[in-house]
């Protein structure tokens, strides 16, 4: 996914967002707040207008679509940037994780990883923050935090997509 940013003197900021399928989606940012979106079918295309929101609500469709209102952690993985190259993350324990039925201390994640286990949600339970005798379970989903790398290795660790 590629971003490019433009100054709109008089007016505020252009940013186009390659999609995956060759579209482009094309934010405006006005000076007063106003924001404009549109949809090209490819760069070259003439832009579609989709809809137009003031400063209040898009900062609003911002926050939801960041995950800051509700994060489905049902699925495998979900990331939420916090900085530059920190990452919150949401990764669920499967039956070929190497990790499944260690404590958290037996698994020893931040020294083989560098990710830090923040939180384990299991079922309706929330264990925040666990602690290092906490057994991790097939089922469990775990958040963790730490750089894209670590995160890489930690997703390793789990043997993501091996069951499927």
């Amino acid at each position: 996914m590629t971003v490019y940013e433009s100054d709109l003197p008089g007016v505020g900021k252009k940013f186009e967002i390659e999609l995956d399928d060759g579209e482009r989606l094309v934010i405006v940012t006005h000076n007063t707040g106003k924001r404009e979106v549109y949809l090209k079918a490819d760069a070259d295309a003439d832009s579609e207008k989709v809809f137009e929101a003031s400063d209040r609500l898009a900062r609003k469709i911002g926050t939801i679509l960041e995950g800051a209102y509700f994060q489905p952690v049902q699925a495998e993985q979900v990331e939420t940037m916090l900085a530059d190259d920190t990452y919150l993350e949401w990764y669920g324990v499967s039956e070929t994780a190497e990790v499944a039925g260690q404590t958290l201390a037996e698994a020893n994640i931040r020294d083989e990883t560098g990710v830090s286990v923040v939180a384990i949600q299991r079922g309706e339970e929330l264990i925040s923050p666990p602690t290092p005798e906490t057994v991790l379970e097939v089922g469990d989903t775990l958040v963790v935090i730490g750089d894209r790398e670590d995160c890489a290795q930690f997703e390793e660790l789990l043997g993501a997509g091996l069951d499927e």
